[in-house]
Order: structure tokens, then C-alpha cells, then sequence
């Protein structure tokens, strides 16, 4: 869920002349001297050079999309709408929804490799990523807290409480915890354990061969398949949090991210175009909505969902025609994280306030979705405005300012 586009910066460039006696400098910003690192790795022929565009806004639109999969789905599941034929509508339109999530983690695996800063340390890494998510979260942690002790009266587990807070939860099957406190905040654990595991895996990732990462791009929707028949290991019990929760297990879906990105940084990547990816994307979530098995569902949206991703970054590459990256949808897509983390505590709050869980009748039902939606929207933008984006500039490393030489003056030849 929290993949959103760093600009990697300028790249060094190694022909760059050093300050020379005499001559007028500049104040640029730029990355640290060129020193590789773990997270780069050794030199390869990735062909990842300086003319590739650092932001993908394309990319951070389609996160809006996927925050309104979600949010969609919670509107049917939580109980908004207590009219049974306005309900079947919502509930035929965001069936699959919930795989939502698995979108924010595609993305996530690769943007995070696409916006890779050469050089950069690992714990510069962490702490940008930190510095991302955290803010956001321990702000609802603390208004989830507030409101259900002091208007609510919810009991806490102080344990649950604090594997919440460090994010640690998604690891405990335990009922009642994995999905605690601001329960969205599950898939924020498992993105701190995608954080945790790039940096040492992305040296491995740059000397792979292209035939290795299809290898994986092929691999990962078959394995996610395989954890159907594979939670048969585990007690039944702790069967959903295995295929929908446990960080090993969405791992895989990250990883097949950061292999398409890989194959597209080094020009390797074949897919579709964006309007073909995108009507296969269609395609395949109606026809997995209304006859293909549950357990196909995972495998058939990753591909899916991998192609426009991998098809939206190609126009941006290439400047061909995209609708995501307008103005207002790259908007909406940078306040995406705080929608997804403040809409269900804004939605079960109201319920719970105004004895509404069995949902809001008639023509009432669809009208507090709307409300909802634009409730969320309000605190998504005063959250990203005023949290997200100030606590990113104090907490995140900062990059060092580098003197460049300045134009040498023409010299006029003598008569």
C-alpha cells in the first residue's frame, strides 16, 4: 500500500569535470560521490541509464484506482448499505476488491526497484521508507486508541497495542491481532518486511539474467496459486491469515513487481500496450467475478495486474497517450495512503456512532457510501498535507549539495 514514487534524483555523472581553480560555482542538488553499494550491487548491463525519466505519474495515479477497489469492497462488507438490491449492486461491482492490496504490492515491488538511487546505503534506504509510513500510521494508531478508549470504551491488549504500533502484527495468527487496531494497518507490516528484505536482495536482482527474472515474473502467480492447496498445512483456523496475511506469503506478489521493473529498466520487458493491458485487466475481473473459482482469483489478477502496471510505466517512459497521470489523478494517487489508512476507522466510527452497523436504509445507504468517500477524501488531504508530507522533509536523509562548475565564458578570438 505504500509505494509511492521517489524520484532516484540525477544520476553522477563519471565524465563530470571537478572544480577547476578560478571557476564560478553552482549549488546543485545531487546524490552523495559515486560509491556503489549492497543496494546497488556490482556493475552490470542492466542498461539503466540517466535518460530514464525518474518519476512514473502514471503509476501513482493507479493507486487511486486501487484504494477505490478497496474502500468499494469495505463499503459492501462492513455494512453501509442496509438495502439488499443496493447492496447486491456494490457487492457485484467490487466482488474482487480486496485485491486491491495485491495491486498496492505489485506496485510497491516495482517502483521501489525503479526509483533505486545508485549508491545509496541501506540504512538510508530504511529510514526513507520509515519516514514514509510511519507518520501516517502512528497518527491513526493514536486516534484509533483515543476514540475507542475515551468515547467507545473498548478494552486494549496493551501486547496487541504494541505490536500494532511497530508494525509486527501481520507474523501473529492470532485472532485479534493481526487485524488490530487500525486493522488496514496489517499490510503496512508486511510492507516494512518488503523493506526490510530489498536492499539485501537487490544486488542479486541486478546480476540476474533476463531468462531469471521471467523465470520469476512466470513463477510468482503459480506460487501465489499453490498457497491455496498449501494452507491445508497449516490448522484451519489460521487458514485466511496464511493466504491473505502472513508476509511470507504476499511477499510473493512484491517480488513479482520488482522482476517486471528490472526487465523494464534494462529494456527487456514485452508486455501489451496500455490499452490492450487495460482491457485485459477488464476482461479478467469480470470473468474471475462471475465464473472462475475463488482460489484462481489471486493468480489471474497478479498477471493482470502486473501488465498494466508494467504497460502504465511504458507510456510514461515513452510519453505515449495514458489517462493516470492528469493532473487531478496523480493527486489523488499521492493522498491514496492516507485514504486507505483513515477509511475504515472513518467508517466503523460513524456506524458504531450513530447505531448504524446493520447499515443505512434506503436511499440512505448509497448516500452515506458517498459521504464517505468524500469524508475520507477531506482527511486523506489534510493528513497528506499536513503529516505525511512535513514529517517526510524532517525525517527522510536529506541528498548533499554538490558545487558544479559553471559555464565557462566564451572566449572571443583576436583580430
Amino acid at each position: 500500500m505504500t509505494s509511492e514514487l521517489i524520484p532516484p534524483g540525477p544520476l553522477p555523472d563519471a565524465a563530470n569535470p571537478a572544480v577547476h581553480r578560478g571557476q564560478a560555482v553552482t549549488s546543485v542538488t545531487t546524490t552523495p560521490p559515486r560509491q556503489r553499494s549492497a543496494l546497488e550491487g556490482p556493475p552490470t548491463t542492466s542498461g539503466v541509464g540517466q535518460a530514464r525519466p525518474s518519476k512514473l505519474p502514471s503509476l501513482t495515479g493507479l493507486r487511486w484506482i486501487a484504494a477505490m477497489l478497496v474502500f468499494g469492497f469495505h463499503v459492501g462488507t462492513m455494512g453501509v448499505i442496509a438495502d439488499p438490491d443496493y447492496k447486491a449492486v456494490v457487492d457485484r461491482l467490487f466482488t474482487l476488491g480486496l485485491s486491491g492490496v495485491q495491486f498496492f504490492f505489485i506496485l510497491s515491488g516495482f517502483v521501489l526497484v525503479w526509483s533505486a538511487r545508485p549508491g545509496e546505503p541501506r540504512h538510508v534506504f530504511w529510514r526513507r521508507r520509515i519516514a514514509k509510513i510511519f507518520p501516517n500510521h502512528v497518527v491513526l494508531w493514536a486516534a484509533v486508541l483515543l476514540l475507542g478508549i475515551f468515547y467507545f470504551a473498548d478494552p486494549q491488549n496493551p501486547k496487541v497495542v504494541l505490536t500494532n504500533l511497530f508494525l509486527v502484527q501481520a507474523w501473529n495468527p492470532t485472532p485479534g491481532w493481526f487485524y488490530s487496531v487500525n486493522t488496514v494497518s496489517w499490510s503496512l507490516s508486511c510492507e516494512l518486511f518488503f523493506y526490510l528484505c530489498l536492499p539485501l536482495v537487490l544486488p542479486l536482482v541486478r546480476r540476474a539474467r533476463p531468462w531469471m527474472l521471467y523465470a520469476v515474473v512466470f513463477a510468482m502467480p503459480l506460487l501465489i496459486l499453490s498457497m491455496w492447496p498449501a494452507q491445508a498445512l497449516v490448522p484451519e483456523a489460521d487458514r485466511w491469515w496464511f493466504t491473505q496475511v502472513f508476509p511470507l506469503v504476499r511477499s510473493l506478489e512484491f517480488w513479482l513487481g520488482v522482476a517486471a521493473a528490472e526487465l523494464m529498466l534494462r529494456g527487456r520487458w514485452r508486455g501489451p500496450s496500455l490499452p490492450v493491458a487495460s482491457v485485459i485487466f477488464v476482461v479478467t475481473w469480470f470473468v474471475a467475478a462471475q465464473w472462475i473459482p475463488a482460489q484462481l482469483w489471486t493468480t489471474l489478477l497478479a498477471i493482470a495486474y502486473v501488465l498494466v502496471i508494467a504497460a502504465a510505466a511504458d507510456a510514461d517512459v515513452r510519453g505515449t497517450w495514458s489517462p493516470w497521470r492528469s493532473r487531478p489523478m496523480v493527486w489523488l494517487g499521492e493522498v491514496s495512503f492516507a485514504y486507505y489508512l483513515v477509511h475504515v476507522f472513518v467508517v466503523t466510527s460513524v456506524l458504531r456512532a450513530t447505531d448504524n452497523i446493520g447499515g443505512f436504509p434506503g436511499w440512505q445507504g448509497p448516500a452515506a457510501a458517498i459521504g464517505f468517500l468524500l469524508l475520507n477524501l477531506l482527511l486523506a488531504g489534510l493528513l497528506f498535507r499536513f503529516v505525511e508530507t512535513p514529517m517526510m522533509r524532517l525525517l527522510a536523509p536529506r541528498r548533499r549539495t554538490t558545487p558544479v562548475p559553471a559555464p565557462a565564458a566564451p572566449v572571443s578570438g583576436g583580430g
